[in-house]
Order: C-alpha cells, then sequence, then structure tokens
C-alpha cells in the first residue's frame, strides 16, 4: 500500500503549479503541506489555489518544516544547489526539476550532497516518462530495433515563459539547457544509459532575441559504441510546442510526435474561450487541444515512479547521477559552440559499463561482407557485397 507523504514545494510558478496538480491528482497519499515563495503575496496565492496548509518567504523555514518528508524544486536554476544542500542537511527526500545545475561543477556538488546524506533523491526529466515514451523505451530493451544507431530528439517553441530563463546568469545558458537537457537524457535512455557518451559537436546562435544566451542550438553526441544522439531545440519556433523523437535501429524505427498533434484537433474563429496547450500561440484557427497534459508530459508516472521507489527504498529510472550526466553532456556542447570542433564530454564519475563493443556487425556469403538485400520490382533478389581483400563492391541476382 502506498505510504502517505507530506511535501515541501519550493517555488509558486508554472512547473511547481503542473507539478501541483499532478500530485493532487494522482496516487491520493501525496499532498503538498508547505510551500515557499519569495513574495508572500504568491506564497498566500498558492495556498489557496491548492489547499496547502502553510506558507513561508523562508526557504530554510520551509524546507525543514517538521511535518514535510519530500522536498520538491521548482525554482530556477540557480537556486537549485542551495535547496539541495539544505534539504540533504535537513535529511529530506529531495527531487529537483530539470536541469540539475547550471552546469556539471553544480551537479556535482549537488549529487555529492545527496549520496553524503544517503537521502532519496529523483532528477524530475518528465519527458522521459510519457506514455508513449516509456512503451518505446521498452520495446527497444525487448530488442524490437535491434542494435540503436541513431537517435534524434527535438523541442521548439516560442520561448520560455517566466523572466529568469531569458538571464543567462540565473538560467546558466539559453535554449541548450532549457530544453537540450531533455533531448539529451531522452537520447541516453534509447541509447542505453550503460552507454558512455564520449564527445560533442554543437552549433548555438542567437538569431531572434536581443538576449546573451542562444535561442537556437543543434547538437551531436558521439557514444563509446559509436551510436549517435542529435538534438534541435528552438525559442523561436512558431506555432506552438513542437516535442518529437525518432529512434532508428539495426532491425527497425520508432517515431514518436508528442505535441504538435495531439489526436485532438479543432478549428474556431471565435476562440476556444480559454487556455488550449501549453506553448500554444493563440485560441483561434486550427487548435490542437491536449486532453490530459499532466499525463502527456510525462509528470503522473514520473511522480507516480519517484513516490513508489520512495516507498520501496529502491531507484527511479532518474537520480540526481543522471542529472549530473545530462549537465557535463551539456557542457560539452557549449565549448563546441565555442570552439566549433569535437569537444569530450568530462565525466568524474561513471556508473555505466567500462567497455562495450562497436555497433558494426559482419554477415559473409561465400568469402565476401554482404552490405544490403532487396527484392527488385520484378521479384528478384539483388545482394550487394564487399570483396574484402580487394574492396571492391560487387552485385549479384539471385
Amino acid at each position: 500500500m502506498a505510504q502517505s507523504h507530506k511535501i515541501t514545494m519550493l517555488g509558486t510558478g508554472f512547473i511547481a503549479d503542473f507539478y501541483t496538480l499532478t500530485l493532487h491528482n494522482q496516487r491520493g497519499p501525496e499532498q503538498v503541506h508547505m510551500v515557499y515563495s519569495r513574495s508572500e503575496e504568491r506564497a498566500k496565492g498558492f495556498q489557496d489555489k491548492w489547499g496547502v496548509p502553510h506558507g513561508s518567504i523562508s526557504l530554510e523555514k520551509a524546507i525543514n518544516c517538521a511535518e514535510t518528508d519530500t522536498v520538491i524544486i521548482g525554482l530556477p536554476n540557480h537556486r537549485h544547489e542551495e535547496a539541495v544542500i539544505a534539504a540533504a542537511k535537513a535529511g529530506k527526500a529531495v527531487l529537483c526539476t530539470k536541469p540539475l545545475g547550471r552546469n556539471a561543477d553544480e551537479a556535482k556538488r549537488m549529487l555529492d550532497a545527496v549520496e553524503k546524506a544517503g537521502v532519496f533523491n529523483g532528477y524530475l526529466e518528465d519527458l522521459v516518462y510519457p506514455p508513449k515514451t516509456l512503451k518505446a523505451i521498452q520495446s527497444v530493451k525487448n530488442g524490437a530495433l535491434g542494435k540503436i544507431l541513431w537517435v534524434r530528439s527535438r523541442e521548439t517553441h516560442p520561448g520560455p515563459h517566466s523572466d529568469w530563463f531569458w538571464d543567462i546568469e540565473q538560467a546558466g545558458g539559453g535554449a541548450i539547457v532549457d530544453m537540450g537537457c531533455h533531448c539529451v537524457e531522452i537520447i541516453r535512455n534509447f541509447v542505453g544509459k550503460g552507454i558512455r557518451p564520449v564527445e560533442a559537436m554543437c552549433w548555438a546562435d542567437t538569431l531572434v532575441h536581443p538576449i546573451d544566451a542562444e535561442d537556437h542550438g543543434i547538437g551531436l553526441i558521439r557514444f563509446e559504441n559509436g551510436a549517435m544522439g542529435q538534438f534541435e531545440v528552438s525559442w523561436a519556433f512558431r506555432g506552438g510546442m513542437d516535442l518529437r523523437d525518432e529512434i532508428s535501429g539495426s532491425e527497425g524505427t520508432i517515431w514518436l510526435n508528442h505535441w504538435l498533434r495531439t489526436g485532438y484537433e479543432m478549428f474556431t474563429s471565435v476562440g476556444q474561450g480559454g487556455y488550449v496547450a501549453e506553448k500554444a500561440e493563440g485560441d483561434t484557427g486550427w487548435l490542437f487541444p491536449v486532453g490530459d497534459e499532466a499525463a502527456e508530459l510525462g509528470y503522473t508516472d514520473m511522480f507516480n515512479e519517484m513516490f513508489n521507489c520512495l516507498d520501496n527504498s529502491t531507484k527511479p529510472t532518474e537520480t540526481f547521477y543522471d542529472g549530473y550526466v545530462v549537465n557535463a553532456m551539456i557542457d560539452a556542447c557549449y565549448k563546441s559552440a565555442k570552439s566549433k570542433q569535437w569537444e569530450p564530454i568530462q565525466l568524474e564519475v561513471w556508473h555505466g559499463e567500462e567497455s562495450v563493443e562497436h555497433l558494426r556487425s559482419i554477415t559473409e556469403i561465400d568469402g565476401k561482407v554482404l552490405l544490403k538485400t532487396e527484392v527488385m520490382p520484378d521479384g528478384k533478389t539483388k545482394q550487394i557485397l564487399k570483396d574484402p581483400e580487394t574492396d571492391k563492391i560487387i552485385e549479384q541476382i539471385l
């Protein structure tokens, strides 16, 4: 039976709203019992909206509330470290929104803090948890796609909803740290978390907004076994939010479209009369509303797993260690964007496989290497072969 947990929610913004909406509408035992905000007015408004008994403008008081056992961090990026260290010191289970830190150094200090304190830790990477994604990951683990060769993840929208995202000092970067962190962790889950990411190549630029951070980015991540990850992010994509993943394997392919085409399409010339979906740019014309945003964005399954693991003293799919690896990958991307060359991904700690087999496999026919077999329009079968002695490429009809 699920245990009861009382939660301290740090933050009263967009993500804290989504988290609380999810928690108060699912397993049942989890309730936000204390909320922290820098603004007394915002704290009181959050309490009234969600029926939260206690509020505070003191971070320390909120974390050390004697009635709560879990701290959820929904604060701007530059405040994650202080909150994690305080929660670990208080002996509370701690769940932190993405990205874990502004860089790998911050993330490593947070990882060290929770490991030293021995407290439960969860990295709230919601886009690993949508039902479609969970099913796709399981299919890959079951071998449906064979060896995973290439994973592409895309997140684009018209820009974030809070001021601090646009401040490079508070956020730690722009679109890449904001959305690329989602993409690279999705890529890791499909390639295999035990496969070490070794180097990154990235382009980043500020094409639209008058800010210091990048509003566009494209990155390549090469893994030790030869698999390739690719991400595309933008803060200036028009038409709403685009979340797509593509997974290519030696034996199959998966395409996932999470948001722009939701399965619910509506045209209205007068407007829907309210909220449509996250990052929707208007409420007239063709609209693509979402039936259950919390579920479709992964929050429901994410919190279910987090608290089930907390109850059973097991590790969730996403821990602070994963958040640290993500930050290290993003750091390499930013370095590459400046150097214009491949940059190594620096990992002080690695919990994955020490050595892996390269993806390449060879099938031989009569001493020659088979490159491809296909059935032609006339019904005959053609084979493309390579002679290993001469390196000559030949074809034969069967």
